[in-house]
This record gives C-alpha cells, sequence and structure tokens, in this order.
C-alpha cells in the first residue's frame, strides 16, 4: 500500500500521478470548452495534437525517471481528457481527497480506479456533494493550507470558479490544526487574460521559503499585502497578468533544489537558478493550449 505524504510544495518528491494525452477524443467545439484559453485556440485553428500532447508528457515523465520518482500514469478512458490529473484528487497529509469537479469533468477520475487500490480505504476521503473543490487551488505551505476561490457568492455565476465556500468550510473542518487561507481570484468565462482558473495559475511556493505570484490575480489588494508581509518582498518574485496568462506560475517542485518549467520562461528560469535552483527545462507549449501546465499535470503521492 502506498504510504500517502504531502504537506508541502517542494519537499522531495517520491511518487507522482502524471497525467496522460492518449485518447483526448476529437477536438472541442467552441461551445463545448469549459475554459477560455481552450476556447480561444479552438476558434483559432491552434487547438493541440493529441500526438504532441503526448510527446511533451514522455518528456515530463523522461525528468522523473531521471531522478527516480515512482510515476503512476491513469487508465486510458477512451475520449476523456485525462492530462491534468492535479484537479481530480489531491493529496493533504496521508489523506488522499476525491474532488468534486464540474460535471465535464466528472468522468476523470475513474482512470485512478486502479491506484485506489494502493491506497487504504481509511485514506480515501470523498467530498461532499456541496463542497466543489479541485487540486489546482489547494497549495500546500506546511502548517498553512491556501484555497483559491471566487468573489463571495459569485461561484454559480463563473464555468472557471472551481473551488466553493462549502469546499473550504470542508477543509477547515478536516485540518482545524492547520491555518486555512483563502484567496478570490479574478475570473471570467470569456476572456483568458483577465482570468485565474486556480490558484496555481498565479501563486506558488517554490525553493526554501521563496514564492512566484501574480499580484494582479487578486481580487483584494488586502490579500496581496497579507502575501507580502508573509513571504517579505525579498523572496518574492513577481510576475505580470501577461505572464500569468502564459503560466509561469505552474512549475513543478521535485524538491527545493529542482524545479521543471517551461524552456521559454527564461526570466522566471534565470531568477530561479539565481536562488540555487536547477531548473529543468521542456517544452510544454502545446499543453499550454488548453490552460494547464507542469503542477496541473501532475498529482504528488508522497513527499519526503
Amino acid at each position: 500500500m502506498l504510504r500517502l505524504n504531502v504537506n508541502n510544495e517542494t519537499s522531495k518528491l517520491k511518487a507522482v500521478v502524471l497525467g496522460i494525452g492518449n485518447s483526448l477524443g476529437s477536438a472541442p467545439t467552441a461551445n463545448e470548452c469549459y475554459d477560455p484559453k481552450s476556447r480561444f485556440h479552438v476558434l483559432n485553428g491552434t487547438y493541440p495534437k493529441e500526438i504532441d500532447i503526448v510527446s511533451q508528457l514522455d518528456s515530463f515523465n523522461k525528468i522523473f525517471l531521471k531522478y527516480d520518482i515512482n510515476v503512476f500514469r491513469p487508465s486510458i478512458l477512451k475520449n476523456v481528457n485525462q492530462i491534468f490529473t492535479r484537479d481530480i484528487g489531491f493529496v493533504i497529509g496521508n489523506k488522499f481527497f476525491v474532488s468534486n469537479t464540474i460535471k465535464e469533468r466528472s468522468k476523470e477520475i475513474e482512470g485512478l480506479n486502479g491506484l485506489f487500490k494502493k491506497i487504504k480505504h481509511d485514506n480515501l476521503v470523498y467530498l461532499p456533494k456541496n463542497c466543489s473543490v479541485e487540486g489546482g487551488d489547494i497549495i500546500l505551505h506546511d502548517e498553512y493550507i491556501f484555497i483559491g476561490t471566487c468573489e463571495k457568492n459569485k461561484f454559480d455565476d463563473y464555468k472557471t470558479a472551481r473551488t466553493n465556500q462549502g469546499g473550504i468550510n470542508f477543509i477547515k473542518k478536516y485540518f482545524p490544526e492547520k491555518k486555512i487561507i483563502s484567496f478570490p481570484l479574478i475570473k471570467s468565462d470569456t476572456d483568458y487574460q483577465k482570468l485565474a482558473l486556480h490558484l496555481d495559475c498565479c501563486f506558488q511556493p517554490v525553493g526554501k521559503n521563496k514564492l512566484v505570484v501574480c499580484p494582479e490575480a487578486f481580487l483584494s489588494e488586502d490579500d496581496y499585502n497579507w502575501i507580502l508581509n508573509t513571504f517579505k518582498k525579498e523572496n518574492i518574485f513577481e510576475i505580470s497578468l501577461l505572464e500569468m496568462n502564459k503560466l509561469k506560475c505552474n512549475f513543478f517542485s521535485i524538491s527545493q533544489n529542482i524545479v521543471v518549467s517551461e524552456i521559454s520562461f527564461s526570466r522566471l528560469n534565470n531568477w530561479l537558478r539565481s536562488n540555487g535552483i536547477t531548473v529543468e527545462e521542456i517544452s510544454y507549449n502545446e499543453i499550454s493550449k488548453q490552460g494547464g501546465l507542469f503542477r496541473c499535470s501532475t498529482l504528488p503521492l508522497i513527499r519526503e
């Protein structure tokens, strides 16, 4: 059985679920897209091809194998997009939480049925129906759990709002010893340039108490001031809204000293290196066309 253990974003990774790009089905129509970035690429004839997605995911997998990480892949479901495993579940401590995603993504969790046989039944937690949470909105930082959400009482107004107050309350009740901090984020169903789909699109700890963040993604200036006070300005790498839209917050930490990042993110990657972090660069540009990047396509199971 797997001994689940995840308490932050940067401890040494031992086991992870990596998404797959096989059997995606035909490209969606614009009306079938449930995020504005995918819709943009459908309308512009640049929606990614399955062969390219599979190739880029394989490049990511090779990096995990290089560092002797145990990689699990979902079982293939016919005509189902299974790239972004982060959102269908998440691990906190030794518990695996099964997300309540939007209905268009509800079938994806079936691809993890084989994995669930390796997890003790008592460590599998199914969220109540009124609790909506996707793993991209959950950022772990030891005693803190940061949660992305939307403007109060606006959850039902946006398809791109994925975590509601019910989900936040559930996490608070489940982890009374943790400091739970929620951040309302900018939302739009039509303009991907005015959207933080999940918290990991605009906020992610890295290295030793460093942070990459997009100030413009937070609805409240008070929230960003809290972030500045907590992490300290000298430890923060700020990105613009345009850089956020290119998913520069969505790298992935293998450890405090090793990060996987998109090869084109030179400003970010140079800053990471200046802080003593090894950057494994690969191209993930085709996957980004669906609104996610490295963190979105991974679901950590065990960190040291």
